[in-house]
């Protein structure tokens, strides 16, 4: 059974099309992932779908008690309410059912009546099947869940940020159980905890969803069929990687059909000018019928390759091996006088991607400032190695200039091109005609993304700091960026949350840890991470299963054990759990090799290196192994 179906669907503002003649049907327990280049109009169908907009043609059936519940992108709430009392508007009949509960309580009290009784016992039995005893503790899970802290729950919505505002009208959304829900970029504003959260909720839930996202890794989760607006629709079976994949094939399948076509047209002509005179010509003439009966009705029109960016990233000098060192450092701001967190003495060599992970307002892009000495730490320092280039992408877009042109903003950043140089170059970002004479305030969140992009390549740098580049990027240009940074040859500090390009690029894991106040190193890639994570979870529950219960707390008479004190004992197991956190990501890494080695690149050096990390780390791993049997003993 389909949820909602769509016939015939256009939709045009005057004489320009958004998208025309969309025909689907979402089913029941759908998992729909909506992809595209932003302005094709994802988000106007999604406003269609749900009534918000008219379409200009065709329509839209829901099938009949079906409850669907929409997130915009821009939530409009009250903000009068707090997030607790907006996320209570779920459960309206169940509140209504509970205080007319209370009332029954309260007239029972008074005296015996069988009619009172029996509608009390009925009404109780209903507040109870609907989940009436447990609702709170659902919002709570939900606030939690999506990041909220227990302190904001009675927050008035007009004193918390946008962005919380969008993720108190996800949470009463979820909290309502629709069967369908149509999503307009959910994971914006969440951090990855909470993004992972909503991952969970999503396998276990039974309704359908149609997604647009810009986050390709919560897709690769989520989404179980692909839709790309082209400003057509195609479908693909699988999640975003698998639509990846298919989409390739798809164009280069007909792309080949197309060519085939194009020789035998060209073939055919020819044969039809050689002989239309000739000795052939009534077999000429028979060909000339068939293919201009073949160009009326059956001709292939050539696959179309959407827009997208075209730049590189090229170092002018080669760093030092040494990029960055910290020595007893500790991030904060001197006016707070407060620590965000300490980071372990690190070090990053050239030609690494270290992945700056952590929740929001963890202090990430204060510690990039750190690095850079736009701001100073409040313990400790920072080492930048030798003939550094930095360049700087600011997730605010700081060091744009908001009154410049598109032109003013490149010939600042390089004076020696020409005007058409510059409009070339900036075509390569998607930026032609009248858009270069726009001034950089007037642009949307991801034209500025595209713009800095464009000045970040100018500068020619050798190290790389990026805080959220993907932010605001459509998903072609997301896949550009990564492609670009992939083949980049200097270094990389990388802040984000997308996950998907922290496991393409990622050489080493850094997350921050607020509850500890510290920064956790992980040397490896972002899989290989989650796989430690794992293990060390499933180890904590292990021992928590065999854990001896503790025994009773003996009298202050008692006689002392002898052996080591409760300090030392406490000492002991933390080294133990820290050996083990080691062990457990050395053999993530070793298994990493070795899954690489079974199809080598090409490249001779390449395969040499691979084989000198895993000795290495196989060398590393006996050493933690004899230490930690030592400890244990």
């Amino acid at each position: 059974m389909s949820l909602l179906t769509a016939s015939g669907l256009s939709k045009s503002y005057g004489p320009e099309d958004i998208f025309r003649d969309l025909s689907f049907a979402i089913p029941q327990r759908a998992r729909i992932g909506l992809v595209g280049a932003n302005g094709v109009g994802k988000t106007t169908l999604l406003k269609v779908l749900v009534g918000l907009e008219e379409a200009s043609a065709g329509d839209v059936r829901v099938a009949r008690g079906i409850r669907v519940g929409y997130l915009p992108q821009r939530p409009n709430l009250d903000t009068h309410r707090s997030i607790w009392e907006e996320c209570l508007g779920a459960f309206g009949d169940l509140i209504e059912m509970q205080a007319e509960l209370h009332q029954l309580e309260h007239t029972m009290s008074a005296g015996h009546d069988p009619d009172t009784l029996e509608r009390y016992g009925r009404l109780q039995h209903l507040f109870e099947l609907r989940g009436g005893y447990a609702y709170e503790t659902r919002i709570r899970q939900t606030l939690a869940g999506l990041g909220f802290d227990p302190a904001d729950y009675h927050r008035p919505l007009n004193q918390i940020s946008g962005g919380q505002q969008t993720r108190a009208f996800l949470a009463r959304l979820l909290l309502t159980d629709p069967d369908l829900l149509l999503l307009d970029e959910p994971t914006n504003h969440l951090d990855i905890s909470a993004i992972e959260w909503l991952e969970k909720y999503f396998k276990d839930w039974p309704g359908a969803a149609l997604i647009v996202s810009h986050d390709r890794y919560f897709l690769d989760q989520v989404v179980e069929e692909t839709w790309e607006m082209t400003p057509g629709l195609e479908s693909y079976r699988g999640n975003y990687s698998a639509y990846l994949r298919q989409r390739e094939e798809r164009y280069r399948r007909r792309l080949e059909e197309y060519e085939a076509q194009q020789a035998f047209i060209e073939k055919e002509d020819e044969y039809i000018r050689r002989n239309m005179a000739g000795q052939n010509t009534r077999q000429a003439q028979g060909r000339l019928k068939r293919l201009e009966r073949l160009l009326e009705t059956a001709v292939i029109t050539p696959p179309v390759d959407s827009r997208h960016l075209r730049f590189r990233l090229t170092p002018a000098l080669r760093s030092g091996d040494l990029v960055l060192r910290t020595y007893d450092l500790g991030v904060g701001y001197q006016d707070e006088g407060r620590v965000l967190f300490t980071v372990p003495n690190l070090v990053l060599r050239r030609g690494e991607c270290a992945a700056i992970m952590g929740p929001n307002g963890a202090g990430k892009t204060t510690f990039l400032k750190t690095i850079l000495e736009l701001i100073p730490p409040l313990q400790g320092r920072t080492e930048l190695g030798a003939n550094l280039n930095v360049g700087y992408f600011a997730q605010a877009h700081e060091g744009l200039h908001g009154n410049n042109t598109l032109i003013q903003e490149i010939e600042t950043a390089a004076p020696n091109m020409r005007v058409g140089e510059i409009r070339d170059y900036l075509a390569k970002f998607l930026f032609t005609g009248e858009d270069v004479f726009k001034t950089v305030g007037m642009l949307s969140g991801g034209e500025r993304g595209r713009l800095a992009l464009a000045v970040l390549a100018l500068s020619s740098a050798n190290l790389l700091l990026l805080d959220e580049p993907t932010n605001h990027l459509d998903l072609p240009s997301q896949e550009v960026l990564q492609a670009v940074l992939s083949n980049y040859h200097g270094t990389i500090l990388l802040v984000s949350h997308d996950r998907y390009l922290i496991d393409a690029l990622g050489t080493q894991i850094w997350e921050v840890l607020p509850e500890e106040a510290t920064l956790r190193i992980f040397d490896g890639d972002y899989s290989e991470y989650k796989q430690m994570l794992a293990a060390e979870a499933a180890r904590e529950a292990a021992l928590r299963e065999t854990a001896p219960r503790p025994a009773a707390r003996p009298s202050e008479d008692a006689p002392r054990p002898s052996g080591p004190s409760t300090n030392k004992q406490r000492q002991r197991l933390q080294q133990i759990k820290h050996l083990e956190d080691e062990i457990a990501a050395l053999e993530a890494k070793l298994a990493s090799i070795e899954k690489a080695l079974e199809n080598p690149p090409t490249d001779p050096a390449k395969v040499q290196k691979m084989g000198q990390d895993y000795l290495h780390a196989q060398q590393l791993l006996d050493q933690k192994m004899n230490q930690w049997a030592e400890m244990v003993e």
